[in-house]
């Protein structure tokens, strides 16, 4: 057996910890627009009117702002906030891409919730995320990871690229694409944590925040 010592030029030791990392396809289209925004739009509007708890004074959504999309197992997600009164209104809608012979986006669902913790009532904020689980990985031991889609906006100037950490490993990142971005990444693996930080083009590091109230990472 050969010794660390003797191993192939640019090989790397094995990982201690074995999550899945990029797992999901990077952005494949620009933001929505057109008539292909409006069928969007027509979903996530109609999951909006089905929640049940809406509160009386959110009134109705304002103008919807789409982020980059992302691919995962077979499903293409795009997200999305309003402003909804003094609540944000955020979800996404989800579909089957085309195959490689053409045709239309099929089976369109949408997923919608909202919240009262916004931007404008957080001035502390560096980053404001979304996030929502759209399915589980299971690793070894019986351990499961949540895949969570995270999206948002930097709310601090010169960043360039928005990565997912989990316990230090870099398991996604996301160029700005008009001051937006996507991410699906795992996240509450063996009692680790997701935490998502912002990066300018020369690899310094603007900001950082934790998915988790409470968790927040200072901005350096």
């Amino acid at each position: 057996m050969r010794s660390p010592a003797d191993r192939l030029p640019g090989t790397m030791p094995p990982v201690e910890r074995v999550v899945p990392r990029f797992a999901a396809e990077p952005p494949q289209e620009g933001l929505p627009y057109g008539r292909w925004a409006q069928r969007l739009e027509r979903e996530l509007l109609a999951a909006w009117a089905e929640l049940g708890d809406v509160p009386r004074d959110a009134g109705e959504p304002g103008e919807i702002v789409w982020y980059p999309d992302r691919g995962w197992h077979g499903r293409t997600y795009v997200p999305a906030t309003a402003t909804a009164g003094e609540y944000e209104l955020y979800g996404y809608v989800r579909y089957v891409p085309p195959g490689e012979e053409g045709g239309e986006p099929r089976e369109l669902t949408a997923l919608v919730d909202f919240t009262d913790q916004t931007a404008a009532a957080n001035p502390q904020w560096s980053l404001d995320l979304c996030d929502e689980v759209v399915g589980r990985w299971r690793g070894g031991d019986g351990e499961t990871a949540a895949m969570t889609l995270v999206w948002g906006r930097p709310l601090v100037p010169g960043g360039a690229v928005v990565t997912a950490e989990l316990d230090r490993d870099t398991v996604d990142q996301c160029e700005l694409l008009e001051s937006r971005f996507t991410l699906i990444a795992p996240d509450d693996y063996r009692g680790r944590l997701l935490e998502i930080k912002l990066w300018d083009r020369k690899g310094g590091q603007l900001a950082g925040e934790s998915l988790y109230e409470g968790d927040e990472e200072e901005t350096p």
